[in-house]
């Protein structure tokens, strides 16, 4: 068995653990060691045993503990303190409301949660990568997370490094572009050093697993983004919001306490009722239901190719004003493709016949072997190669950079020789001064746009290499991208394109892509791409960023249209300045180097085929290629955080409502005062008193909770308009909206209690309308019904914001879920047992005259609602006319500072 070092994760042979390695011509650290030569099946399980799975480690919450999470946010614990407070004073049922209540919504809330994290953890599980071992002398492929120090492994060209793993012999060519940003390959030989997340492109060698799992360079990148998780945005606006409602329930709550034990009334009886009115008043279920409409919404984005694996990062992205994207396989294909520029250098030649000599310098009878092969023999006509015959071949080397074929044409004889390679290495095999000259100036010419060339050349009757032409190569914007990023710009969000490819490069993708400013007289856009020398560097001793980022560094990455060259700290520096400027930032990456900038970010988006570190960091992770799913996922977004609003405007205009309609009423309208003076002998009073203050009794209250929050569930499903600018939480004209929503409910239900409680007055409108002497139970019940009714229309009007109620349809699903509430309030009201409940008169609306009084109710709580509606309108239109509260400044998109709204030179004008 190999020697293993005590320290976990780490294969270290006697040789290796001297100090001192040889580093080669590239940099790449070598070292003496003594290579493995295979395990048992019986030593690897040990050393697995003692090492662990090769994985990133998660913290992940056991079931259990998400379920208690539910029962101790502010909410809950208000609901905790209600129910104690119901058995101090022995009110059990009423306590056993308050439980139920309690559980339904932690059960509901722990559902939600954990079905998202189901979806993440399936996708996980699709996407994990093998890894060829050599165990009881025989080569296996095997789950990469098995791999163990030690270990005997095979790199060959196309495969994953499962861990950091020491070249044994050979050299192979390794892309560690998900690493350290290079794009280029680097050459690694005999004790060089791969590490896990990186892949082999050229060769094949075996390796001796080094580290495993969190030991590896991989794993330890990986373990600096784990930290406690910043509190989310929307948590922060609930957080708010709840506080506000809280403050003014406990406000209301306390004063009408004190005011009913001022007028000598039970001290039991007030205090249970002043409980349910807290809890009926305090948006109990508003985290719940925001938390559903959220989980709705990562289904539907699912079927968009994006899962989220953080929730409330789809409030996050319907507000992303700016996006930050990887060029590399998200703006463009990631695929080499031929240009149609090919300059030409020998008479009668042209690209279709350079593309055939190009293809007879490799093994075209073969599968590629790498890029430049893939390209051109999936362009050359290889049909037409069957008459030639490849007598010797010499492969690509590093050093020489270039390959070439012998070859022989069946039909004439003729034997010569063809190469591709670098043009500077052939136009040295070639002695023709002038096509070297014109050569290089083509070269120089398409490396000022950023556009590679690959160089072929054939030997004539002479056996003299003669220069056939250059093949133009460029990795091109996918077909979708241009018109994505304009859409983009459309729905306001500026996309900034960041690449560690040459500043030549970047300029020709942001000029084939308009990514760019519209420029007089010019045909294109003109693109300001930012190199890194402007950029900010973290600290070299404390890592951490320099102060004063917007103020030092903001001049100079605010108005760039891209980055290039740039190293992974100035990713997350990028990201970090421009979210201090105020601009909420979205970072697309695949790779280890994007991780600590997609944790940074507002939201972190793991591109289609990201490494786990990337996946693990990120909000959002696409299973489809290119930008196109991103802004999806941004209409999407908007729509989850259109319902969340409509939801929550409701909420806050239904607390309101119901909070200050007992306030006024308990203070105002005392039901004793409006009885008739000859109550005890006057027929069909009842012979009972009427109480001192209205109220509704408990279990009423708790079943317009539960049947408006429980159907209010169901608003993830509507149907709604996603807005064109970036989403923002305005707050103060959130609750000033829903002051207008609940004003107007308010004064329909005083008014209407006014009414009933005066039915008994033989002058009152009631009585002249012939419908007086409404009994204690009937009122009770009536406002129980106007109650539940004008909760559901308030919904319907709140939901189409600055736009009349009818402006939007209302999904079906929503829809039938109200009119199943309505329906069972209506018949709850109507055919509710004659009996006392909390020690109130209650009856059924359809038992004693009039029978009609829910119709009148339903005609009353409808006309209220147009009034309703047209004062939303009207709120709105002096809102938005002269900008009051800001309403305007989201419009206000992509200024120098996200945080000058009065910035007005600087809004951003779409292209077109």
């Amino acid at each position: 068995m190999q020697k293993m070092q005590a320290s976990k994760g780490k294969y270290a042979p006697p040789a290796a653990q001297e100090e001192g390695g040889i580093p080669d011509e590239e940099g790449i650290e070598q070292r003496d060691f003594t290579p493995a030569t295979g395990l048992s099946t019986s030593q690897a399980e040990q050393l697995l045993a003692q090492h662990g799975r090769n994985e990133l480690e998660e913290k992940s919450k056991p079931n259990w503990l998400i379920f208690l999470e539910q029962l101790k946010e502010p909410m809950p614990i208000m609901i905790w303190l209600a129910a104690f407070t119901e058995a101090a004073i022995s009110n059990w049922p009423d306590m056993a409301i308050l439980l139920a209540i309690q559980f339904i919504n932690a059960s509901i809330s722990f559902y939600e949660i954990t079905k998202a994290g189901d979806a993440v953890a399936a996708l996980k599980a699709s996407l994990k990568p093998l890894a060829t071992v050599k165990r009881d002398g025989a080569w296996t492929n095997v789950d990469a997370g098995i791999v163990v120090p030690g270990d005997l492994v095979l790199l060959a060209s196309g495969s994953a490094i499962p861990a950091d793993c020491i070249v044994n012999e050979g050299t192979i060519e390794v892309d560690q572009s998900a690493l350290t940003g290079e794009s280029l390959p680097v050459t690694m030989y005999k004790g060089s050093s791969c590490k896990m997340g990186s892949n082999v492109v050229r060769g094949e060698v075996e390796g001796t697993v080094e580290y495993t799992g969190g030991n590896t360079f991989f794993g330890k990148t990986a373990s600096l983004l784990q930290g406690d998780d910043e509190l989310g945005n929307l948590q922060k606006v609930l957080l708010r919001i709840v506080i506000v409602l809280v403050i003014l329930s406990l406000t209301f709550s306390g004063i009408v306490f004190g005011y009913l034990l001022g007028s000598g009334e039970n001290l039991t009886e007030t205090i249970s009722f002043t409980v349910v009115l807290i809890v009926a008043s305090i948006p109990v279920a508003i985290e719940i239901v925001c938390t559903t409409t959220l989980a709705l919404g990562s289904k539907e984005l699912s079927k968009h190719g994006a899962i989220v694996t953080r929730l409330a990062a789809i409030e996050d992205m319907a507000g992303m004003t700016m996006l930050c994207s990887d060029k590399t396989g998200t703006l463009t294909m990631n695929t080499m493709v031929i240009q149609e520029n090919t300059p030409i250098y020998c008479k009668g030649e042209n690209q279709y016949s350079t593309l055939r000599y190009a293809a007879m310098a490799a093994k075209w009878k073969e599968p590629p072997r790498d890029a430049l092969d893939t390209m051109t023999l999936s362009q050359a006509d290889l049909k037409s190669l069957d008459d030639i015959e490849q007598l010797d071949f010499v492969p690509f080397d590093p050093i020489v950079k270039r390959t070439e074929g012998t070859l022989r044409d069946r039909k004439t004889g003729k034997t010569f020789k063809t190469t591709k390679g670098a043009p500077h290495v052939l136009l040295k095999l070639c002695n023709d001064k002038e096509v070297a000259e014109r050569c290089e100036a083509d070269v120089t010419s398409l490396g000022a746009r950023g556009i590679r060339a690959l160089a072929v050349a054939k030997t004539d009757e002479n056996d003299n290499w003669v220069m056939v032409g250059l093949l133009t190569f460029l990795d091109p914007p996918r077909h979708d991208t241009k018109e994505t990023i304009f859409r983009a710009l459309t729905y306001g969000v500026e996309v900034k394109m960041i690449t560690g490819d040459h500043l030549l490069i970047a300029m020709e993708t942001a000029r084939m892509l308009d990514l760019g400013d519209r420029v007089e007289g010019r045909s294109t856009v003109v693109p300001l791409i930012r190199g890194p020398e402007g950029l900010p560097m973290l600290d070299p001793v404390t890592k951490k960023a320099p102060p004063g980022l917007p103020e030092n560094y903001g001049d100079y990455i605010r108005p760039g249209h891209g980055f290039a060259q740039v190293f992974p700290e100035h990713k997350f520096l990028i990201v970090q300045t421009l979210r201090e400027m105020g601009f909420k930032t979205g970072m697309t990456g695949d790779g280890v180097n994007d991780a600590p900038a997609l944790k940074r970010a507002d939201v972190g988006i793991a591109v289609a085929g990201a490494t786990d570190a990337a996946r693990a960091a990120a909000d959002i992770v696409l299973t489809g290629e290119g930008l196109s799913t991103i802004v999806e996922g941004i209409i999407i977004s908007r729509c989850i955080f259109q319902r969340m609003k409509n939801f929550i405007t409701y909420r806050i205009a239904a607390t309101l409502q119901l909070l200050i309609f007992f306030f006024i009423a308990v203070l105002a309208l005392k039901p004793r005062e409006f009885q008739p003076d000859d109550w005890a002998t006057r027929d069909g009073f009842g012979g009972e008193e009427w109480p001192p203050y209205f109220k509704l009794p408990v279990l009423m209250l708790m079943l317009i909770t539960l049947l408006n929050d429980g159907t209010l569930i169901s608003i993830g499903y509507d149907n709604v308009i996603p807005s064109k600018y970036p989403n923002t939480w305005n707050l103060p004209v959130l609750f000033l909206v829903s002051s207008v929503l609940a004003g107007v409910a308010l004064l329909s239900s005083l008014l209407l209690l006014y009414v009933l409680l005066d039915s008994w007055n033989t002058t009152g409108l009631m009585a002249s309308m012939g419908i007086g002497e409404i009994s204690y139970g009937q009122i009770t019940t009536a406002m129980y019904l106007k109650v539940s009714i004008s909760d559901f229309l308030t919904l319907f009007s709140a939901r189409t914001h600055d736009g009349f109620f009818w402006s939007s349809t209302p999904s079906p699903i929503l829809l039938g879920a109200a009119c199943f509430s309505l329906a069972l309030s209506t018949f709850l009201a109507c055919f509710w047992p004659e009996g006392r409940v909390d020690d109130q008169d209650v009856i059924g609306l359809a038992y004693q005259s009039p029978k009609e009084l829910a119709i009148y109710m339903w005609v009353y709580c409808v006309f209220w609602w147009f009034v309703q509606d047209g004062a939303k309108v009207a709120t709105y239109w002096w809102l938005e006319k002269y900008n009051i509260l800001g309403i305007n400044d989201s419009l206000m998109i992509n200024k120098k500072s996200a945080n000058d709204a009065e910035d007005k030179g600087l809004k951003t004008k779409l292209l077109g």
